[in-house]
């Protein structure tokens, strides 16, 4: 079978950069789509101004500011070069990727396959397009961890040894479709919980192109999942969470653990413990 046709959607961040460019190193990539910035209506904008959610909204971001300064995700992904699209040919941009115009470009183009990475939830008709289906690349190992900061949460629970990411096709639930291939980092002392996922993400766009590879050799892959596993939302990770895990970190949480890089394979008809 010839290369499939592949249409990515993505983030702006330097690691889904990097994704996307090395998607099209390994694939016919025939569009990249860009989601730009939250979707507000008017009930989002009621939620943020509750009291609750505006204080969750601006502590996680002067968490976040002071976790990126200085361009750390940058400098890991691109080294010294300013983090780009290699094929910004391609880009089309869209306030939220359930935008129509998503959804009229894949009618149009009619890809093999739909390729995911730092994107909102795809809802509606834009879940039936691709021959193949919709593949997307989850920060953590589904169907343990499901949903926000699985990098965190497996740390926070003590198992560092579940630090990863989930290639898997997408249907209507959050990170609930039909698991393509597990992987995990390197896993040493001294690591944080930035680094464990930027090297979770930079292993995976390897396996993703390899995905691609394999699917377009007639692989069956895909797995269903074997439960649901827990799902974690952006919510559930408080300010006492991040001292925990601090502490843990502190008394040596990963002092003796030297983990080597970990990839699982699941094809269609496997059944999975």
């Amino acid at each position: 079978m010839a290369d499939l046709s592949v249409m990515v959607l993505c983030g702006r961040s330097p690691r889904h950069l990097y994704v996307a460019n090395r998607l099209c190193g390994a694939a016919n990539v025939v569009a990249i789509v860009q989601e730009a910035g939250s979707h507000w209506t008017a009930i989002k904008v009621m939620k943020l101004l509750r009291p609750d959610n505006l204080w969750r909204k601006v502590w996680r971001w002067l968490r976040d500011r002071r976790r990126y300064t200085g361009g750390g995700e940058g400098k890991f992904f691109f080294g010294e070069a300013t983090p780009r699209l290699e094929r910004a040919d391609l880009v089309t941009e869209v306030p939220h990727i359930n935008h129509p115009d998503v959804l009229e470009l894949a009618r149009r183009l009619q890809p093999d396959v739909i390729a995911v990475f730092g994107t909102s939830l795809i809802r509606g008709p834009l879940l039936d397009m691709g021959r193949i289906g919709i593949m997307n690349l989850h920060g953590g190992l589904s169907p343990e961890y499901r949903g926000a900061d699985c990098t965190f949460w497996a740390l926070y629970n003590g198992e560092p040894e579940k630090v990863g990411c989930t290639l898997h096709f997408i249907d209507p639930g959050i990170d609930t479709g039909r698991l393509i291939a597990h992987v995990c980092p390197e896993v040493h002392p001294g690591d944080s919980e930035l680094n464990l996922f930027w090297c979770s993400v930079r292993d995976s766009a390897e396996i993703y192109a390899e995905a691609l590879g394999r699917l377009a050799q007639g692989e069956p892959l895909g797995a269903p999942q074997p439960s649901k596993g827990t799902l974690y939302q952006v919510k559930d990770r408080g300010w006492h969470h991040e001292r925990h895990l601090a502490e843990q970190l502190r008394k040596g949480l990963l002092q003796d653990i030297r983990l080597p890089k970990r990839v699982t394979w699941f094809n269609a008809g496997e059944n999975i413990a």
